[in-house]
């Protein structure tokens, strides 16, 4: 009896071991599936985002109650700007800015006109601001009372845009500010109030508007603790499974954002150009506007970086997008309808971008977007696949020579186009597989050491390097209000030229010159007013080892993407 007992508990303890080892695995199995499960909220599907990035161009709009004023979209308000080290604040004080919302009545919007714009203008999506940092809601958020229905327009501008985009066949995002200088909770003890109350918006946005293709977030940095975002990021994947979601919310999410500048090209993590159509985000009266050639550059560029661009307007107060900037997207709607093919549904390269332009390429097809034609023969570095095929996709006759050296491809200057000549090549084999490779630069200042007088927020992603580096999409970039600043060169050793050419930025520049040390002593041997995009200049040989672009006079912050030298044509 006694030997019994013990068998038996023998036996339960044993059943007991297994029954523990089993619950453990099971644990271990729910851990992992749900550590699985979490960071598959972190990452967009990959088909998600390669139908994203086949669409290559989309419509951003900025509006508000603002528009009344004219001024920018949240950072025109004053008040403090919590979460942000700076002490400057806006032009508008916080009593009129935070009232606007009562004047606002934009009886002339119409969602279907809107995207009858976007689609004209070859754009296949559309990101409009739900929210900005001024915390004004443009739907009828049930959080906040500060909301459009609470306007004297009383419409739910999101609502209407979203049913407009679904009737057209038009992909839709929304763009929304994690920072918020009206909540009262934001930055402060009461901070996880602040983050209820978003995740509570960015439910009902994504709850109560059908399909959402894109979240916009723009939260100036941030850790991913500042808003909650892994819990936010799989609030946002639950209810909208198919959704691509950008950088901006402390994680990497699903694609780079640079911002007001072409990004470096980039083919091994997908990314957006945002940039707006004038100068401002949101409307500004006789805002300077870009030319058709300047839209157009932006875009082939962008896309030939491999990237997507997407491309800002700011309606008016009564809530028609200005006719000029119709007319300009019109225009680019129009040269898509003949080159789109080159544009659309195509990765960037197998020649990285540069000065003379940007390639896209789709299978064995190559597209070569000319967009300055510095000597009448534009030198390619070779591939390792043979051309049997080209042509002018605008008409006319070119010359291709592929060597093991180089490809030299000209187009007699009558079948030249003023914006882009684009050049189709046929290759016997897919493009994919070359790497991509960038023109070799006969610049003295490629590569060479630089510093420059003043760097933007002391941020070495726009020190002076980035003037020299053979790439355009980069820049040196100076603090707001600079208006005097100087960039040197070290070339090394005393080498002769008499050519430069500058990429500048945003047309700042007012006054400059160029200089060479001689014993200690700077000596000016050219000067210039305006610089602009892809300015060049020649002057008597000079020779030497440091040279200076001194910047006399500017109306902010000069910006140069490129300054480069050259030795005399022997």
């Amino acid at each position: 009896m006694l030997k019994y007992k013990l068998r038996k508990q023998s036996l339960i303890v044993w059943l007991g071991l297994v029954v523990c080892l089993l619950t453990a695995c099971s644990n271990e199995q729910v851990n992992a599936g749900n550590s699985k499960e979490s960071a598959n909220f972190l990452k967009a599907d990959k088909q998600d985002v390669q139908q994203w990035q086949e669409m290559k161009f989309g419509l951003f709009i900025h509006w508000g109650p603002v528009s009344l004023k004219g001024t920018e979209i949240g950072w025109s308000r004053g008040g403090q700007r919590w979460g942000r080290n700076d002490k400057s604040t806006g032009s508008i004080p916080v009593e009129i800015y935070d009232n606007l919302y009562k004047q606002f009545n934009p009886v002339k919007f119409d969602a279907d006109e809107w995207i009858r714009t976007a689609k004209d203008a070859g754009m296949k999506y559309l990101v409009f601001t739900s929210k900005h940092h001024d915390g004004f809601s443009m739907f009828d958020s049930k959080q906040t009372d500060y909301k459009i229905s609470n306007s004297p327009f009383k419409r739910d501008v999101v609502k209407e845009l979203a049913y407009a985009c679904h009737k057209a066949g038009l992909k839709l995002g929304y763009y929304y500010s994690p920072v918020d200088w009206y909540h009262p909770d934001y930055r402060t003890k009461n901070h996880s109030r602040y983050i209820k109350f978003m995740h509570g918006q960015l439910r009902e946005i994504c709850s109560n508007y059908g399909k959402i293709d894109i979240i916009w977030f723009d939260g100036l940095g941030g850790k991913p603790e500042d808003w909650d975002s892994e819990n936010l990021f799989k609030m946002i994947r639950r209810l909208q499974p198919h959704v691509i979601i950008n950088n901006r919310a402390g994680l990497p999410a699903d694609h780079d954002t640079p911002e007001q500048r072409i990004g470096k090209f980039q083919n091994d993590r997908p990314w957006e150009t945002c940039m707006t159509i004038c100068r401002q985000w949101a409307w500004k009266p006789n805002d300077q506007m870009k030319s058709l050639k300047q839209c157009i550059d932006t875009l082939v560029r962008v896309v030939g970086g491999d990237g997507n661009l997407l491309f800002n307007v700011g309606p008016m107060p009564d809530g028609r997008i200005e006719l000029r900037q119709v007319e300009r997207l019109n225009e680019m709607g129009s040269w898509l309808e003949k080159y789109g093919q080159s544009i659309y549904a195509t990765r960037g390269g197998p020649f990285k971008t540069g000065g003379w332009g940007a390639s896209t390429f789709r299978g064995n097809t190559v597209y070569i977007h000319v967009l300055n034609w510095r000597e009448d023969t534009l030198t390619l570095p070779p591939i390792p696949k043979k051309i049997i095929a080209s042509s002018v996709m605008s008409g006319g006759t070119v010359t291709v020579k592929q060597t093991q050296r180089a490809i030299e491809i000209s187009v007699p200057k009558s079948y030249r186009q003023d914006i882009d000549t684009i050049i189709v090549l046929e290759l016997n084999g897919p493009a994919s597989t070359i790497s991509p490779r960038g023109l070799l630069s006969s610049s003295l200042t490629a590569e060479k050491k630089a510093r420059a007088s003043n760097v933007f927020q002391k941020n070495a992603g726009y020190n002076a390097s980035k003037a020299v580096d053979n790439d355009p999409a980069t820049r040196w970039a100076t603090d707001s209000g600079t208006q005097q600043a100087w960039l040197e060169v070290d070339l090394g050793k005393p080498i002769t030229f008499n050519r430069t050419k500058i990429d500048e930025e945003y047309d700042r520049v007012q006054e400059y010159e160029l200089q060479c040390r001689d014993d200690n002593r700077w000596k000016t041997f050219a000067r210039g007013t305006k610089l602009g995009h892809d300015y060049s200049k020649q002057f008597e040989p000079v020779t030497g080892r440091y040279i200076r672009l001194n910047i006399l006079k500017a109306t902010d912050g000069p910006t140069i993407c490129e300054f480069q030298l050259f030795e005399p044509k022997k």
